[in-house]
């Protein structure tokens, strides 16, 4: 699509090859994989002037099975990866928009939780409904930045306490684990990763 002009994100394709080798290595990336994938990611930061892993601006990256026809039992995408505790300070002050920024926060670690991890997105859900009964709003869109930084909070306690590990911080880890659940989910489907649209503050 971008080579046909159309207006999308850049980005890039983890064949099916890689994902055959992902079995028979045990259902483990090996370390030519890792280093394509990264090595790839310099193209996406060229492209877009963002730094995945950075701090101040970061490179944001979804993660999706796909394929030439639409599939049953395909992987949800996991949009916002990248983000962490300081990443998220970094996106508000860029954006102009602390709302905007915990708002794709919380939602990243809700769906990390939930397609990478498979903890019940209902322990998420059931959280916002409580916050917003709390608060007395009617939708998700009377949250607020505080409100949706909160969250945050409680939904990486649910991570830990499912998973018996904090939310993994560093986002070349919260990649690789999302191309092995890519590859868990749809052995024989590609990987595409990509930038999503830039943020509106």
């Amino acid at each position: 699509m971008t080579a046909a002009g159309m207006p999308v994100p850049q980005g890039f394709t983890i064949t099916t090859e890689a994902c055959t080798q992902y079995y028979a290595d045990g259902r483990q990336l090996n370390d030519a994989l890792v280093a394509d994938i990264f090595e790839h990611l310099k193209g996406l930061e060229e492209i877009t002037g963002k730094k995945f892993g950075d701090n101040s601006n970061p490179l944001l990256v979804s993660v999706r099975s796909g394929a030439r026809q639409s599939m049953p039992g395909m992987m949800d995408t996991i949009l916002n990866l990248g983000l962490n505790d300081e990443a998220v300070e970094g996106l508000a002050k860029k954006t102009g928009n602390p709302r905007f920024a915990y708002d794709c926060y919380r939602r990243f670690v809700q769906m990390f939780a939930d397609v990478v991890m498979m903890v019940p997105k209902s322990l998420f859900e059931v959280e916002i409904d409580k916050m917003k009964e709390e608060k007395g709003y009617k939708t998700d869109a009377d949250l607020t930045a505080e409100d949706l930084k909160a969250l945050v909070a409680v939904f990486k306690k649910i991570y830990e306490d499912n998973e018996g590990r904090p939310f993994p911080q560093d986002p070349k880890e919260q990649l690789v684990e999302a191309v092995k659940a890519v590859f868990r989910s749809a052995p024989a489907l590609p990987s595409p990763v990509t930038p999503p649209p830039a943020p509106r503050s």
